[in-house]
């Protein structure tokens, strides 16, 4: 047989019992078949889709009508030779912002640009500009830059409100998670009201929560409502792995018009405060010494609210021991456990506003109003 090929293979299938040559024939039609109907190669026709849904309709409306109104943020920073005592820019990260007005403010996270030397900011037309420092507010984690762009091409976001927010809402997000640029994602407002504590011992109040992918690189954007308005600045997200795990949060959008325009007429947010000297360390051991909650004065400088509303401070003996003079239990009725906390209810206040605290005084509780002045 080995002469002739087709002769060897035609043995070969008389060889083979019945079944398998007839399961041998059926699997080559199945491999054949298909590639015999599609011999001509045509395209198939395309199924008409039909409209869009109104709420695809919706979404694709606000995207295209916001996107002009976000920037890509990139930031580097200086860094000088040792040896050579040349000086070169680093790479540091990348964020979001927002066109705040037509004046080229951008408003973005404190901790995009923190430590940077040059930010440069990244229109939605791919134009970019070298921006300059307005101010921040570390414990808002707001900042401000300013680019030197036309009025006319300006888009600033419009502004809502976050007072009036249901959970249950749609949002939807736009930035720029791991440097892709523009990215749209949405979901619900979750939960409000929540409050974060940062390293620095500073608790933000008031945050918006919601399942909005937010990633690294959303930092800074836009949280918006179904309008298309501005409701918060997502900032930062809940994830053990450091990507989205459906958890993000968003300072809301009346904290920031509160803020902002201090940072761009002033270059920094002046708290309201009482005047009253605090620490969050030395509170935290005096608060376990004493077995109290709250936060214990430390001293009333001479011509403060606090001393013109007659609030005492603690006193040590010569023996060692502590007398606590005011304890400082509440504001307006909200519980006040550690200094950021008290620091975050008073910013919900204007210098020159009134506030009723709950002290204790010997054992005693008692009200007290104080005038709220700078606190620089």
């Amino acid at each position: 047989m080995s002469g002739n090929p087709l002769l060897y293979a035609a043995h070969l299938l008389r060889a083979m019992p019945a079944r398998v040559y007839a399961f041998s024939l059926l699997a080559s039609m199945l491999v054949f078949a298909p590639q015999a109907a599609a011999a001509d190669g045509v395209p198939r026709p395309v199924t008409p889709r039909g409209e869009l849904a109104a709420d695809e309709k919706a979404t694709i409306e606000l995207f295209e009508k916001s996107r002009d109104s976000v920037v890509f943020i990139t930031t580097s920073a200086e860094v000088q030779d040792f040896w050579s005592r040349d000086t070169f820019s680093v790479p540091r990260g990348s964020g979001s912002g927002f066109l705040w007005d037509e004046s080229g403010h951008v408003v973005t996270n404190f901790h995009v640009i923190r430590n940077a030397s040059v930010a440069t900011v990244k229109l939605a037309n791919g134009r970019g500009y070298k921006a300059s420092l307005v101010g921040v507010s570390p414990m808002h984690d707001i900042a401000v830059l300013k680019i030197k762009i036309n009025p006319k091409n300006s888009s600033p976001v419009p502004i809502g409100s976050s007072r009036d927010l249901k959970v249950g809402q749609k949002v939807f997000a736009i930035g720029n998670p791991f440097g892709l640029d523009w990215t749209l994602t949405n979901g619900i407002v979750s939960a409000l009201n929540r409050s974060l504590t940062e390293e620095n011992g500073v608790t933000v109040e008031h945050l918006i929560q919601t399942n909005a992918a937010i990633n690294p690189g959303n930092s800074g954007g836009p949280l918006l409502d179904s309008a298309g308005r501005l409701i918060g600045i997502n900032t930062a997200i809940y994830s053990p792995s450091g990507a989205n795990a459906g958890i993000g949060f968003a300072v809301p959008v009346d904290t920031v018009n509160r803020v902002v325009p201090q940072l761009i007429r002033n270059g920094k947010y002046i708290r309201p405060t009482f005047g009253i000297e605090i620490d969050e360390n030395i509170n935290e051991r005096l608060a376990e010494i004493l077995d109290i909650k709250g936060v214990v004065i430390l001293r009333v400088p001479p011509g403060t609210a606090a001393d013109a509303a007659g609030l005492k401070w603690v006193v040590s003996t010569r023996s060692g021991g502590i007398i606590p003079g005011d304890i400082i239990t509440a504001v307006e009725g909200r519980p006040v456990e550690s200094v950021g906390k008290l620091v975050a209810l008073l910013d919900d206040y204007k210098v020159g506003d009134k506030a009723r605290l709950t002290v204790m005084r010997q054992g005693k509780t008692r009200e007290v109003h104080v005038i709220l002045q700078s606190g620089g």
